[in-house]
């Protein structure tokens, strides 16, 4: 039981309140008088113990008794009267720690002192003195404290001899260990002679039963006695509180009462108005249920009947509807329980007879007839095939599509052979079985012809398969463009709708018999022309599924939803069939752009295609080295037709195909080293024939070289008739320059010119044909050197000697090839890719090596007068006559060194040239004079080597072109010191 418990107030009939108010010292644990609550309230007042101990009425049942404390082990084991806790059977084998350790206090509790109380204190010594001054002026009460003490002891004291077994709240006779503690059977034993002392214990048992009784009876009377006005109080709530309750029966009866009459009145009626209302709307909706249901039970036959006639799309679509009407209107119908899973099989088989339609349209459309004018085939069965390939997300169609393209390519190639082979009478098919072998037995004409018509039918027919491609690509992107569309005005159409729920605030009334909404009958009621017009709008369409006219069942008809309502857009293919988008395309914004780009792929594919199988054909023909032996004129006409087939190919898929170009590329470089070799070899046979004379100039090469003079390198058109009337020339006119030229020369120009139109023909050679005309002109210019320089001729030819006519026309013609270096660097830098240019330092790498070799022939020349002019003036004596002997050999050698360069070189290099002699010649002379110790003083000696000096002048001077030649003959003497 609760040591303490505060009194609560009781009301009392005079609305006075009356309050016992306990004063119990610390010391005494008196237990207060207290009182009840309420017998009635909203909610218990005072503490849960006050209640339990007060014998109330309305108190809980269930007391408080010793049974329900709990102490946990550690606190009845820790006893506050031992100094140390010893070590026993619990504690000895917690561990040292446990026993020895003290509590920290805690760093979270403040330490207490007397200072925390002091405001507290004086906020309180002025009500203390207030108490004290009251208790002096109230009476004591000891009196009556000391008869409630006196009467509580004596209460517990008699209560302490009924034993505690009646005190248990689970004492039950039933119990057979209860029973026995309470009436032991020895007392009831009679057997023996103990009967008179067993019937006295008896007696004695039931004396001491009636007084634990008697002692009960007496405590429950005095705790009755000490709450008697809470009893009576309470008793008194409970009369008033019945009386409360009959009159507000009675309220609610006559309530109830009016409101039957109310219903009877003014409701009854009008109810059944809203039921008879329901019941026809459900019958009307029970009707339009039937008829769905006999609509949906002729989907089977009438998809049959559309695909007999190969609508698949409208076979699919009525699928759809009917999947869509059984899961949402007829779901639950027994009769159609199987219905589903049959229209599902359906489905299947109508996507693997749409593949199979699909490849016999692809079949059919790219082996008809390649004259065939038309380029798209039954273009509306195509649409109607995509549509439905869509519809049902079948998008490996291009996959079977590509397979046919390959395979019809394949024999476009066979079929052009075969009708070509059949056209050659010399070919026997009976001894040459293979037609790859038949086709190598064709001339390069006959091998040519058929190449172009291989070409053209694969450009034919590349043309049919972009055709047939946009049409497809324009149904994918039609319904790419539907999807967009459609979702862009579900947007607009959630705006609006969250816009008009914003503005709107209706008022929901509520029909409360059978649960309904009076608005929804009503909204069902203004629906009904609605449904009508919609209705029948929907029934007149033909690929529309039939519905009810009900004029409340439109809500819940199927065909209200967007796949069966088939919603369409129409747009237009390349060819003119109108395309109509429904709605009910599964497929996302992402597969179609991906499909869209396999689209483009697949035609990128079929170029693809037919170059690689024209790689196959021309290597074919390439196994016996046939592409190889083709000349000149034969590979450009096979160059030109395959790079106007691969132009043709980009400019109808968008794309150049690379291996066509690359099998080009590879045949060209091939064609390109047997182009080099073979000149290179003719030009070293030709170097190795030459005898280094002056040759005559054709005037076929007189043209050749006019053609150049414009700036544009061309092989000039052969003039028939006009040629052979036209004598050579003497000298090559080039710019109003006369060459004098070796027919190696010539012939090498020739060569330069067709390495250059070659690069026009075939511009995919331009850089290996500047590597190998950069080559032939290095080789050219070694191998010069070799025979005239090295005097490798005279083993070569046979010559007996290099003359200085032969290394004047070497000179001049390797000036003939320095002067064309430019025209032909120009060429190429107009056809090389601007990434490519640093390859043109090979032509100054050339020029140089152009100028050096010249520069040598020149040194070579002077040395040659050198040697003369050391040999002669090393004997020359100072003495009569005039001229003597050695200027008179020095004149002749020079006389027949003009003679030989003049008619070869220019002008000015003449000069140049014999200027350079002069000067040899003049450091001999000064060097033989200061030899011989003759000054310029004048003498007799002197005189004589004026003279001779004064003849040699006169001769060189003489001679053509070096009239005004500046010899400065005074440099012959030493300054004097």
């Amino acid at each position: 039981m609760a040591s303490s418990h505060s009194s609560s107030p009781v009301p009392q009939r005079s609305s006075s309140d009356v309050f016992f108010k306990k004063e119990v010292e610390s010391a005494k644990h008196i237990r207060p008088v207290q009182s009840l609550p309420d017998v009635c309230p909203k909610e218990p007042t005072g503490d849960s113990s006050s209640l339990c101990v007060a014998p109330s009425l309305v108190t809980d049942q269930h007391r408080w008794t010793i049974y329900h404390s709990k102490v946990n082990l550690p606190a009845a084991l820790n006893d506050p009267r031992l100094a140390k806790r010893e070590s026993d059977f619990f504690t000895k084998t917690w561990g040292l720690d446990f026993v020895d350790t003290e509590v920290i206090p805690s760093y979270y509790l403040p330490q207490i002192s007397k200072e925390h109380f002091t405001a507290y204190q004086q906020e309180i010594s002025q009500r203390e003195k207030i108490h004290e001054r009251c208790k002096n002026i109230c009476p004591p009460k000891d009196t009556f404290d000391r008869t409630l003490l006196h009467t509580h002891d004596k209460s517990r004291t008699d209560l302490d001899q009924v034993p505690k077994i009646f005190m248990k709240p689970d004492f039950a006779l039933d119990d057979s260990l209860t029973f026995n503690s309470v009436l032991p059977w020895s007392h009831f034993n009679t057997a023996g002679g103990k009967g008179n002392r067993d019937a006295a214990s008896s007696k004695l048992l039931q004396e001491k039963l009636s007084h634990y009784l008697d002692i009960v009876e007496v405590n429950i009377a005095h705790q009755i006695s000490l709450r008697s006005e809470a009893f009576f109080h309470a008793m008194t709530s409970q009369h008033e509180l019945q009386d409360y309750l009959k009159k507000t029966s009675q309220a609610v009866k006559m309530l109830r009462d009016k409101i039957a009459q109310i219903d009877k009145v003014m409701c009854e009626g009008s109810l059944q108005i809203l039921r008879l209302a329901l019941t026809r709307n459900n019958c009307v909706k029970v009707y339009n249920k039937l008829k769905l249901m006999a609509t949906v039970h002729q989907t089977q036959p009438t998809v049959q009947v559309l695909l007999s006639t190969s609508e698949f799309v409208g076979a699919l679509d009525l699928i759809a509807t009917t999947q869509e009407v059984l899961q949402q209107e007829l779901q639950g119908i027994h009769s159609f329980r199987h219905l589903g899973s049959q229209l599902c099989e359906l489905e299947k088989l109508i996507s693997k007879m749409m593949i199979a339609e699909f490849s016999t349209y692809s079949h059919s459309d790219l082996n008809r007839p390649l004259e065939d004018d038309s380029q798209v085939l039954e273009e509306e069965r195509l649409v109607s095939l995509v549509f439905g390939l869509l519809k049902q997300r079948k998008l490996n169609f291009l996959e079977i599509y590509g397979e046919e393209v390959i395979i019809t390519a394949k024999n476009i190639i066979k079929q052009c052979v075969i009708n070509k082979v059949s056209q050659i009478e010399e070919i026997d098919t009976d001894v040459v079985v293979k037609l790859a072998d038949q086709m190598r037995m064709l001339n390069f004409l006959q091998w040519f012809d058929l190449l172009k018509d291989i070409f053209s039918k694969f450009t034919i027919f590349l043309h049919r398969v972009k055709a047939t491609l946009n049409i497809i690509h324009s149904v994918v992107l039609s319904v790419l463009d539907k999807n967009q569309r459609t979702r862009e005005l579900e947007e607009i159409s959630q705006q609006k709708n969250a816009a008009k729920d914003n503005s709107l605030d209706t008022e929901v009334a509520y029909l409360i018999h059978e649960g309904m909404f009076i608005s929804d009958a009503f909204n069902e009621g203004e629906l009904a022309p609605v449904a009508v017009d919609t209705t029948s709008q929907r029934n007149a369409s033909p690929n529309s599924e039939p519905c009810s006219s009900d004029s409340v069942s439109e809500p819940e008809c199927t065909t209200d939803s967007s796949s069966s309502k088939e919603q369409t857009s129409s747009s237009a293919t390349p060819g003119g069939v109108d395309i109509m988008v429904s709605e009910d395309m599964k497929l996302t914004d992402m597969e179609l752009g991906k499909l869209a780009n396999n689209i483009q792929e697949l035609l990128y594919s079929a170029s693809d295609i037919c170059h690689d199988r024209a790689v196959k054909f021309l290597m074919a023909r390439a196994k016996d080295g046939f592409l190889e032996k083709l000349n000149s004129i034969e590979f450009i006409t096979l160059s030109r037709l395959m790079e106007t087939f691969i132009l043709d190919t980009e400019q109808i898929c968008g794309r150049k195909s690379m291996s066509l170009l690359g099998a080009l590329q590879g045949q060209a470089n091939k064609f390109v080293n047997r182009f080099h070799e073979e000149r290179k070899t003719k030009l070293s046979l030709l170097l190795d024939n030459e005898r280094w004379k002056q040759a005559d100039v054709p005037a076929e090469f007189q043209d050749l070289v006019d053609s150049i003079s414009g700036g544009k390198i061309a092989l000039p058109e052969k003039k028939s008739g006009t040629t052979e009337e036209r004598k050579p020339a003497e000298v090559l006119i080039v710019e109003g320059q006369q060459y004098a030229v070796v027919g190696t020369v010539l012939l090498l120009i020739r060569i330069i010119l067709e390495y250059c139109q070659c690069v026009d023909n075939i511009p995919s050679v331009t850089t290996d044909m500047l590597t190998r005309l950069s080559d032939l002109l290095k080789y050219f210019n070694s191998r010069s050197c070799q025979l005239v320089l090295g005097a490798g001729a005279l083993q070569v030819v046979g010559l007996k000697t290099i003359t200085t006519k032969n290394l004047a026309l070497a000179s001049r013609c390797l000036q003939l090839i320095v002067h064309y270096i430019p025209v032909i660097r120009g060429h190429f830098e107009a056809r090389l890719p601007p990434k490519q240019y640093n390859m043109l330092r090979h032509f100054d790498h050339i020029t140089k090596d152009y100028h050096d070799h010249i520069a040598e022939i020149s040194a070579k020349l002077v040395a040659i007068m050198d040697s003369l002019f050391d040999k002669l003036l090393s004997k020359y004596e100072v003495k009569a006559p005039v001229p003597s002997a050695c200027f008179r050999n020095i004149c002749k050698q020079m006389a027949k060194m003009h003679e030989a360069i003049f008619d070869l070189l220019p002008e000015e290099q003449t000069q140049t040239l014999f200027l350079r002699i002069n000067a040899s010649y003049k450091l001999h002379l000064k060097k033989q004079l200061c030899h011989l110790n003759v000054i310029n003083d004048g003498g007799p000696q002197n005189g004589l080597v004026t003279a001779d000096v004064a003849f040699y002048t006169g001769n060189l001077q003489a001679l053509k072109g070096l009239k005004d030649l500046d010899l400065n003959m005074a440099e012959i003497w030493e300054q004097k010191r």
